[in-house]
């Protein structure tokens, strides 16, 4: 507010210099080079207060087009902190029966960088064999905003491939769910962060 009003005292200083100037500058007819054109007073004050009204509208459009902007800045920043604090999105029970989940992308199809350590592709091994479980985890890499709806998700396509999160928490699933834990049991211990114990570098040996 103090910044906004410096620059409106600062338009209304510039007005009337721009008058002065204005008035100053005008052009004498080609008959009279050496006589000044007088201009009433009263028009001079009406030209000056039209160009300060200008100026300061001017000014008040700017300030409101900014405040606009910082607001909306801060509640995606404050909508963004809220998003990153809570569970991302995942589904509470396996999906309705006869409702077919997206395939797993295969081994085969990984490539180039999605394909450059052994846990990268073996972890597409694993999530074939487990989707059910991993169509009911959250996947804390907030992969939501690019529209996933789980963990599953991370594996229809190469994304899994390139983020730690994911994989992690794939490899922590599976092994979780080969000593008999419930979907809800695993999604529990995802929530507490307990995959992010899972060592990439030996994770290809988990079967």
């Amino acid at each position: 507010l103090f910044y906004c009003i410096q620059i409106i005292s600062r338009c209304q200083q510039l007005h009337v210099r721009l008058c002065t100037a204005f008035c100053v500058s005008l052009p004498y007819p080609a008959s009279r080079k050496q006589d000044k054109i007088e201009i009433p007073w009263g028009e001079l004050m009406k030209r000056s207060s039209l160009l300060g009204s200008t100026l300061v509208h001017r000014t008040f459009t700017l300030v409101f087009l900014l405040a606009v902007t910082l607001s909306m800045s801060a509640q995606w920043m404050n909508q963004d902190s809220e998003e990153e604090g809570g569970i991302p999105a995942y589904n509470a029970g396996p999906p309705p029966k006869g409702t077919k989940l997206p395939a797993i992308v295969t081994k085969a199809d990984l490539w180039g960088p999605d394909a450059q350590y052994p846990y990268q592709t073996h972890a597409y091994e694993l999530a074939a064999k487990i989707p059910t479980i991993l169509h009911q985890q959250p996947c804390y890499c907030y992969c939501q905003r690019i529209g996933h709806n789980s963990l599953h998700s991370c594996f229809e396509n190469t994304h899994g491939a390139r983020c730690s999160t994911c994989l992690k928490e794939l490899y922590y699933s599976y092994q979780q769910s080969k000593k008999g834990k419930t979907a809800s049991q695993i999604r529990a211990g995802i929530i507490r962060g307990e995959y992010k114990t899972i060592d990439l570098q030996t994770a290809a040996t988990i079967n």
